[in-house]
C-alpha cells in the first residue's frame, strides 16, 4: 500500500480539470497516443458539448513504480454532492485554479469541503499559457492566501501544453500519504453504474481487506447479499481482475438487478458480520419538475428512457403524475437547474423523446388547517388554506470584484436575500447570504452574471427551512388551467409576477380564430387578466365602393357566430419553448 496514492482535481467549472486530467493520461501512458481524444474521461456527449463535467470519473494511472488513483470531478454547484463522494475514497485533493479567472466561489467551497475531509490539498494554477504575467502572479497570490501557504509551493501548469504537469504527479507522490489499512473486509460504494449482464456496478474505496469474483459478500446498509460476479480497476474502461485489495480503488460488480438495492455511501462487507464505514448523506431534490412527453404516444419509451438514466443517475427521483391536459408523465426531483436541464437533453439526444414541462418548484412543509404537516412539491397540490408554511433556505456564497459590489448588492431588490455579510478579500469581495431556494432556481444564475458583467460567481448549500409566506398561483387561458403554468409564489411577489405572466403569455402565444382570455387566479380570485384577439379574416372584394352593407354584415355576423362555436371547442396547448421564456425573470 505504500506506492498508492488516490487523490481528486476539484476546481470551479471550466477552470480545465478534464484537461489536465487528459495530460495525466498521456504521461503516464495510460491512454495510447491513437486512442486519445479531448476530454477523455468525460464519456458523456453531453459533457463534451457543453465542456463540463457531469459524473465523476476515476481513473487508474502508473507512474514510476506508483500506482496513482484519480477521480475528475464536476464544478458546478448542483453537482457538488459528486465531488463530496469522491473526497471521501481519497488522501488528497489538487485544487485547480484558472489563471486567467482567479479564485471563484466554488474554489472556496471544494477547498473547505477538502479541509473538512481531512485531506492534503496541492495548489496549482492552471492555463498558464494562456494568461499574461499579472494574471498568473494575481492568482497565485489569491490561491497563496486562501491555502496559508507560500507561492512559492505553488505549481504552474498548463493543461493544453503539459508544461508543469510531471511535477505535479511528483509533488502527489511526495505529499499525499499512502492509504491506511483498517481490520476486516470493507469497502465505501462512493458511486455505481448499471450494465444489462453485470447488473449494478458499485465503484468503490477498498478501506480494508480483498474482494474477488465469485466471492459472497453482502451490502451492510441495506442487508443485501450477493455473490460478485466480477472486480477489476479503471483503466479508465473497466477492466477484470483476480482481487481488488485495501487502499485501491477499483469497481465491484454486483449482478443485482434492482439499482435501488445498491446505495451510494453504503459498506460492501463479508457475507456475515462486518461493520459498516462511516458513509456520507446522500442527497435529497431539492428541485421538482412534472415531464410530459410532447407526444402522447411516447409515454411507454419516456417511461423506459428515464428509468434507464436513472440506472445511472440514481441522485433524482421519480414518481407517477397525470394533467388532463397532458396526460401521463412523471413529477421528478432533481438537484438543482442545471441538473434537470441535463436529464431533459439527454432524454432528447439519447432516447429521442422531447418532454414538455412544468414550473420547476421546490419542496414545501405545510401545516394544514387541522394541524398535520405534510411535504408538498407539486404547485397543484398545494392548498389554498393552510395553518403554516415553511419553505427550503440555502446559504449563497458570491464571489464578486470590488467594483461589480454595488451591482450584486442590487440584487436584493428582485430577490430575497437576507442576513447578508461581506468580506473583502484582496480585490475581491466575498458576499454570503441566505436566499430562499425557490429564488436561486428562479433565474438567480444569469442575472448575477448579467450585473457583474459575467466575472462574479457564486456557490450554495442547503441551510434550513424557514417560515414564509406564499400563495399557489394558477393561469387560466380561453377559462382553462393551464397543467404546469400552476406555481407557489411568495405573496410579496403575487401581483407583480401574475402581471408579468398573463402578459408574457399574452406576447408568446399564438393568436386564435376565437379571442382567448390570460387570466390569473389566486384562491378563486382573478388578480391578472390580458386578452388575445382573434385573427380577423378578409371578406373579400366588395368592389370600388365597399359593396352592399347589409352583405358585409351578413357574413359578419356569420364569421362571429363560428368563432363563438370555435371558442366554445378550442383548446389552447403551451408549447415547451413559451414555458422555458417564462421561467425566466
Amino acid at each position: 500500500m505504500q506506492n498508492i496514492r488516490n487523490f481528486v482535481i476539484i476546481a470551479h467549472i471550466d477552470h480545465g480539470k478534464s484537461t489536465l486530467a487528459d495530460r495525466l493520461l498521456e504521461v503516464t501512458g495510460t491512454v495510447p497516443p491513437h486512442k486519445m481524444k479531448a476530454q477523455y474521461l468525460d464519456q458523456l456527449e453531453l459533457e463534451r458539448e457543453r465542456g463540463i463535467t457531469i459524473k465523476m470519473a476515476p481513473v487508474r494511472m502508473s507512474y514510476k513504480n506508483y500506482v496513482l488513483n484519480l477521480i475528475d470531478t464536476p464544478g458546478h454547484s448542483d453537482f457538488s454532492y459528486e465531488v463530496s463522494r469522491s473526497l471521501k475514497a481519497v488522501e488528497g485533493a489538487v485544487l485547480l485554479v484558472d489563471a486567467t479567472q482567479g479564485v471563484q466561489a466554488q474554489t472556496l467551497a471544494n477547498f473547505h469541503n477538502a479541509k473538512k475531509a481531512n485531506l492534503t490539498i496541492i495548489g496549482a494554477v492552471n492555463k498558464i499559457d494562456m494568461a499574461a504575467d499579472d494574471q498568473i502572479e494575481s492568482s497565485l497570490r489569491d490561491l497563496a492566501d486562501l491555502l496559508e501557504t507560500s507561492e512559492d509551493k505553488l505549481l504552474k501548469v498548463s493543461g493544453k501544453t503539459g508544461e508543469g504537469v510531471e511535477e505535479l504527479l511528483e509533488k502527489v507522490i511526495q505529499e499525499v500519504p499512502p492509504p491506511k489499512n483498517i481490520q476486516g473486509n470493507a469497502a465505501l460504494v462512493f458511486s455505481s453504474l448499471y450494465d444489462e449482464h453485470k447488473g449494478v456496478v458499485a465503484f468503490v474505496r477498498v478501506f480494508g481487506g480483498e474482494f474477488s469474483g465469485q466471492a459472497n459478500a453482502q451490502l451492510l446498509g441495506t442487508k443485501t447479499s450477493f455473490k460478485i460476479k466480477e472486480v477489476g480497476h479503471f483503466k479508465p474502461e473497466l477492466k477484470a481482475e483476480d482481487t481488488i485489495s485495501e487502499g485501491e480503488i477499483g469497481y465491484i460488480a454486483t449482478g443485482i438487478k434492482n439499482p435501488d438495492s445498491v446505495k451510494v455511501g453504503d459498506t460492501i462487507g463479508p457475507s456475515s458480520g462486518g461493520a459498516p464505514l462511516v458513509g456520507f448523506q446522500v442527497p435529497s431534490p431539492v428541485v421538482f419538475v412534472s415531464l410530459y412527453p410532447d407526444e402522447g404516444d411516447d409515454y411507454e419509451d419516456f417511461k423506459t428512457a428515464l428509468y434507464k438514466l436513472r440506472l445511472h443517475d440514481s441522485s433524482f427521483s421519480i414518481a407517477s403524475t397525470v394533467s388532463e391536459a397532458l396526460g401521463r408523465g412523471f413529477q421528478c426531483g432533481f438537484l438543482g437547474r442545471l441538473h434537470f436541464e441535463i436529464v431533459a437533453q439527454r432524454l432528447d439526444r439519447e432516447f429521442n423523446i422531447k418532454v414538455v414541462n412544468s414550473f420547476p418548484s421546490v419542496a414545501y412543509k405545510v401545516k394544514l388547517s387541522k394541524g398535520e404537516w405534510v411535504v408538498i412539491d407539486n404547485p397543484k397540490d398545494f392548498p389554498d388554506d393552510y395553518a403554516e408554511v415553511m419553505e427550503p433556505i440555502v446559504k449563497v456564497t458570491i464571489l464578486s470584484p470590488l467594483n461589480h459590489l454595488g451591482s450584486v448588492l442590487k440584487l436584493k431588490e428582485t430577490f430575497r436575500l437576507s442576513n447578508i455579510r461581506t468580506e473583502t478579500r484582496g480585490e475581491r469581495i466575498i458576499v454570503t447570504a441566505d436566499l430562499p431556494l425557490s429564488d436561486l432556481i428562479s433565474d438567480f444564475d444569469d442575472r448575477l452574471k448579467s450585473v457583474s458583467s459575467g466575472f462574479a460567481s457564486f456557490s450554495y448549500e442547503f441551510l434550513d427551512y424557514q417560515k414564509s409566506k406564499v400563495k399557489r398561483l394558477d393561469i387560466l387561458v380561453a377559462e382553462e388551467i393551464v397543467p404546469g403554468l400552476s406555481r407557489v409564489v411568495y405573496e410579496g411577489d403575487l401581483e407583480l409576477v401574475a402581471r408579468k405572466t398573463v402578459e408574457r403569455l399574452k406576447d408568446l402565444l399564438p393568436r386564435q380564430q376565437f379571442s382567448q382570455a390570460i387570466q390569473a387566479s389566486v384562491s378563486g380570485r382573478i388578480v391578472a387578466r390580458e386578452t388575445i384577439p382573434a385573427m380577423k379574416k378578409a371578406l373579400g372584394d366588395f368592389g370600388k365602393n365597399g359593396g352592399d352593407r347589409t352583405r358585409k354584415m351578413k357574413l359578419w355576423k356569420k364569421q362571429k357566430e363560428g368563432k363563438k362555436k370555435l371558442k366554445a371547442m378550442g383548446r389552447v396547448t403551451v408549447s415547451p419553448q413559451v414555458f422555458k421564456e417564462l421561467l425566466k425573470r
